[in-house]
C-alpha cells in the first residue's frame, strides 16, 4: 500500500535543501510553509487537503487560473514540435507570431519585440538599450536614469538600482549606479477627486530635475498608474499624459515598466493607454505567459531599432542575449493567453469583479486602524495604520500584515501582505462570492492584527 505524503513531509524536504526568495529562513521554525500539490483555477490545494483562493495570483503572475485547459493545450501541442531553439542566428513559429500580436495589441509606435527570461531581464535590457541608443546616436554623456520614489523595476542589479525600496535595495547600495530620484505623484490618503491635483504637483517635481539633468539623462522610469511591490500606491492617469509630454520636451525617453500591470490588471489592456500614451520602452512580463513560464518582452519604436542597425564592424549592435530568450514554449503559453483575451470580454468582465471587489472593501475605510483603501481595476489595497489622523504607520518590526496572512490561511485565502498593507490581485477566473469571502477574510484578519 501507498502511504499518502502529507505537508509535514514535503515541508522537511524543503527545508533541508531550498532558499526561498524573499524570506526570513528563520521564520519557518514557527510559520510553517505550505506545500502544493496541485491547482486549478483559483485555487491551490496542499498535501493534506486544504485549499486557498490564490488572491494574490501566486505574485501577481496567473491571469486565467491554475491548470488552464487552453493553456495546457497550447503548450503540449507545441511539445511535440519544439520546445526551444537559440534566437540568434535562428527563428520559430510561436515567436514571430507572438511579436506580431505584441505589436499590434501595445500602443501604436511600438514596432520592434526583444525577448528575455522574466520581470528584471526585461529592466536591464530596456536601461542598456536606451542608454545605447544615445551612444550611437553621438551623446555617450547620457548615463543617468530617473526614477520615482518607492519604485521597483525588479532586483538584478541594474533593476534594483533604479528602483526605490529601501527594503529590498540598501544592503547592496556601494555595487549600484546612482538614479535621479523624484517624488511619486503618490495619492495616499486622498479622495479620487484629489489625485489628478497630486499628479499636477508630481509633474512640477519632475520638471524641475529634467531642466537641472536631462543633458547627462536617459530615461525616465515609472511603473504606470500603480506601484505595486511599493506597497500598491496609486495615481493618477493625467499623470503619463504630462510625463510623456515633458519627456518630448527635454529629450529623454520614457520607460513604462508594465511587468505587473500589464494585461488587463489596471482596468485597460495595458496601463498607459489611461494617459494615451505610447512609451519608448514597454516592458512586459508576468500575466505574459498566463502565469504558466517565464518570458518577458520589451517592446520599442523603429527609430531606436535603427540606431543599431549598421555594419557590424561598427559595433553599434545591440549585443544583449539570454539562453532561453524567445523559448518556443513560453511563447505558445503566452500566445494561448492573448487567445483568451480575445475568445471573452475579459475586461469588461473584469470592470463588475472590480465593482464587486471595490464594494466588498469600501468599508474598510472606516476602520479606526485603516489609513486609506484604493483601487485601480483588478488591483485593490488596504492600509493599516496605527493613528489615521496622522497615517502614522505601525512600526515595521510589528508584522501586522503577518497576522493577516496567518489567519487567511485557516480560512482557505492566500493573501500575502506588504509589510501593513493587505493588497488583492486575484486571478480574472475568480467569481463575485469568492471576491466576497476573501474581503471578509481580509476584514477578519486586518480586526485581528489592530487588536492592542
Amino acid at each position: 500500500m501507498t502511504i499518502r505524503q502529507d505537508n509535514s513531509h514535503w515541508r522537511s524536504r524543503d527545508l533541508d535543501v531550498v532558499w526561498h526568495p524573499c524570506t526570513q529562513m528563520q521564520d519557518h521554525e514557527t510559520l510553517p510553509m505550505i506545500p502544493i500539490e496541485r491547482g486549478r483555477g483559483v485555487w491551490l490545494h496542499d498535501f493534506d487537503g486544504n485549499k486557498y483562493i490564490d488572491a494574490v495570483s501566486s505574485w501577481w503572475v496567473n491571469l486565467f487560473g491554475h491548470a488552464n485547459p487552453s493553456i495546457n493545450a497550447a503548450i503540449s501541442k507545441q511539445m511535440d514540435t519544439l520546445e526551444h531553439v537559440m534566437l540568434a542566428g535562428f527563428s520559430h513559429q510561436a515567436v514571430i507570431e507572438l511579436s506580431e500580436r505584441l505589436v499590434d495589441i501595445t500602443p501604436p509606435g511600438l514596432d520592434r519585440v526583444f525577448y528575455g527570461d522574466n520581470g528584471s531581464s526585461a529592466i536591464e535590457i530596456a536601461l542598456k538599450m536606451s542608454f545605447h541608443y544615445h551612444a550611437n546616436c553621438g551623446h555617450p554623456e547620457r548615463t543617468r536614469f530617473i526614477n520615482l520614489s518607492n519604485s521597483y523595476h525588479g532586483e538584478t542589479l541594474g533593476a534594483l538600482a533604479v528602483g526605490d525600496v529601501a527594503l529590498y535595495k540598501e544592503t547592496y547600495g556601494p555595487l549600484m549606479m546612482e538614479p535621479i530620484t523624484v517624488d511619486a505623484p503618490d495619492a495616499y490618503g486622498l479622495p479620487r477627486e484629489q489625485w489628478a491635483e497630486a499628479a499636477q504637483n508630481g509633474l512640477a517635481k519632475m520638471r524641475k530635475a529634467l531642466e537641472a539633468h536631462a543633458q547627462h539623462t536617459c530615461a525616465v522610469i515609472i511603473e504606470p498608474l500603480v506601484q505595486c511591490a511599493g506597497s500598491m500606491r496609486m495615481y493618477d492617469p493625467s499623470y503619463l499624459t504630462g510625463l510623456r509630454q515633458l519627456c518630448d520636451e527635454f529629450g529623454v525617453h520614457l520607460i513604462a515598466d508594465e511587468i505587473a500591470v500589464g494585461f488587463g490588471r489596471t482596468g485597460t489592456l495595458f496601463a498607459c493607454e489611461q494617459g494615451n500614451i505610447t512609451p519608448d520602452f514597454m516592458c512586459l512580463s508576468k500575466g505574459l505567459t498566463g502565469g504558466y513560464l517565464p518570458l518577458s518582452a520589451v517592446l520599442t519604436s523603429n527609430t531606436v531599432y535603427q540606431a543599431f542597425y549598421d555594419r557590424y564592424e561598427t559595433l553599434k549592435g545591440f549585443l544583449h542575449s539570454h539562453s532561453y530568450t524567445g523559448n518556443a514554449l513560453a511563447c505558445r503559453a503566452a500566445l494561448a493567453t492573448l487567445d483568451l483575451f480575445e475568445q471573452s470580454d475579459v475586461l469588461g468582465n473584469n470592470q463588475s469583479l472590480a465593482e464587486t471587489l471595490g464594494q466588498a472593501i469600501a468599508p474598510l475605510a472606516d476602520h479606526p486602524q485603516v489609513g486609506d483603501v484604493r483601487q485601480t481595476g483588478m488591483i485593490a489595497a488596504v492600509e493599516m495604520v496605527q493613528d489615521k489622523r496622522t497615517h502614522t504607520p505601525y512600526p515595521w518590526q510589528q508584522r501586522r500584515g503577518m497576522t493577516v496572512f496567518q489567519h487567511a490561511l485557516t480560512r482557505g485565502v492566500l493573501l500575502r501582505p506588504l509589510g501593513n498593507v493587505i493588497y488583492f490581485m486575484p486571478p480574472y477566473v475568480i467569481t463575485e462570492q469568492q471576491i466576497q469571502h476573501v474581503a471578509k477574510v481580509a476584514a477578519e484578519g486586518i480586526e485581528l492584527a489592530t487588536r492592542d
